[in-house]
């Protein structure tokens, strides 16, 4: 079996960042916080326009899949 056939393992790592006490961060470390997660989510955009873009390529070579 693939890894990628596996189900994807609950509370990743976004899920446990919502829940986490910010309390106790100065500032400055919620600033470097906050642009650590923009960076974060520009890499996860990125990744995701490729998938498309992939999966776009793949179905004008070999058809749309039927549902």
């Amino acid at each position: 079996m693939e890894l990628d056939d596996l189900p994807r393992p609950k509370g990743d790592a976004a899920s446990k960042l919502g829940l986490e006490d910010l309390a106790p961060y100065s500032l400055n470390e919620l600033d470097e916080r906050i642009a650590l997660l923009r960076a974060e989510i520009g890499r996860v955009e990125a990744h995701r326009d490729k998938a498309s873009a992939h999966r776009s390529a793949a179905d004008a070579l070999f058809g749309k899949p039927s549902a």
